[in-house]
C-alpha cells in the first residue's frame, strides 16, 4: 500500500495550540489530503510552542530529527514567522515601533528564505515527488497599522518565494475583519474555527505533484 508522509514544521499554529486534540490544522489538514489523494497520509507534527523563525532555521540545519521527518516526507508545511512580531512588539513594550519591527522583519524574512532553500536542499538527493506549503501570517493586532504592514510585507516576501512545488495558504484576508470569530481569548492564536480555516486554505492549494 502507498503511504505518503506528512511532516509539519513551524511555531504553536503547527502545534495547535488552544485547539482540542484533532482540531489543530495539522490532522485536520491530514484528514482532507488523505480524502483527496485517496492514499494513507502518515504524519509526523514537529511544531514547537513559541518558535521564531531563526530557532527554526537551526532545527532543521542541525536537529537529526527534522532532517530525517523532512527527508521522508512527500507533503510538508511550515507555520513561522508569528512569535518574530509578537516578540518584536513585547520588546518595545506591548506598542509597535515601525524601526524594531522594520529590522524584525528583515530578520525574519532572510531566516524563512533560508528555511525553504535549505529544506530543498535536504529535498534534492530524494526522487519521490513532493511539495511544501507555508501558511501566511494573519493580523494579531488589526488595530495597529505598523503591525499590519508587517504582515502585509512578510506574505508578499513569502509569494516572492512561491513556486510549483511552494505555494502560500492565504490566512490573512480570511482571518482580516473575523479575528473575534476566529481567534482563541488570548485574541493571538486561533480557535478550532481558526484552525479549520487554515486546513481549508492549504486544502484549496491542491495536491500537485502527488495527486
Amino acid at each position: 500500500m502507498l503511504v505518503y508522509h506528512y511532516t509539519a514544521v513551524g511555531d504553536s499554529l503547527t502545534f495547535g495550540f488552544g485547539a482540542m486534540p484533532g482540531s489543530g490544522f495539522v490532522p485536520l489538514y491530514r484528514r482532507m489530503a488523505e480524502e483527496k489523494l485517496r492514499q494513507f497520509v502518515a504524519h509526523e507534527n514537529l511544531g514547537v510552542n513559541g518558535l521564531t523563525s531563526d530557532e527554526l532555521y537551526d532545527r532543521v540545519v542541525q536537529s537529526p530529527a527534522y532532517r530525517y521527518h523532512l527527508q521522508q516526507a512527500q507533503i510538508i508545511t511550515i507555520s513561522i514567522g508569528g512569535n518574530d512580531l509578537i516578540r518584536a512588539v513585547k520588546s518595545t513594550g506591548g506598542r509597535p515601533s515601525r524601526e524594531v519591527l522594520d529590522a524584525a522583519l528583515y530578520r525574519c524574512q532572510n531566516h524563512v528564505a533560508n528555511i525553504v532553500g535549505h529544506i530543498r536542499k535536504i529535498k534534492s538527493p530524494v526522487s519521490k515527488p513532493y511539495y511544501i506549503r507555508a501558511i501566511g501570517l494573519y493580523n494579531p493586532y488589526p488595530v495597529w497599522t505598523e503591525a499590519t504592514e508587517y504582515v502585509v510585507r512578510f506574505n508578499r516576501h513569502l509569494l516572492g518565494l512561491s513556486d510549483g512545488y511552494f505555494r502560500i495558504a492565504d490566512v490573512y484576508s480570511q482571518f482580516s475583519g473575523r479575528e473575534k470569530e476566529l481567534l482563541s481569548v488570548d485574541g493571538i492564536h486561533p480557535n478550532s474555527r481558526g484552525y479549520r480555516v487554515i486546513a481549508e486554505q492549504l486544502n484549496r492549494l491542491g495536491y500537485k505533484p502527488l495527486g
